[in-house]
């Protein structure tokens, strides 16, 4: 079995359909819903590092990814 390795899903509406983006390689990937882009963005990740070299993958990785909420005022 292959390694694996856990990386941020960020996926969200836009008009008809879903994006996913992995924030740590900046990859997206849409689908009609949320597990069909959630896939679709799994694929898109597994060729990337079935292609990519080692030093296009280590230029491309953001280790650090915080993800979070803000309020601001609005009006």
């Amino acid at each position: 079995m292959k390694p694996a390795r856990r990386l941020t899903a960020i996926i969200e509406r836009e008009d008809d359909a879903f994006v996913a983006l992995c924030p740590e390689f900046d990859i997206a990937s849409h689908g009609a819903s949320i597990e069909e882009a959630r896939a679709n963005l799994i694929e898109a990740l597994t060729l990337f590092f079935e292609t990519a070299d080692a030093s296009e993958v280590a230029r491309r990785f953001h280790n650090e990814v915080f993800v979070t909420q803000v309020e601001v005022p609005v009006g």
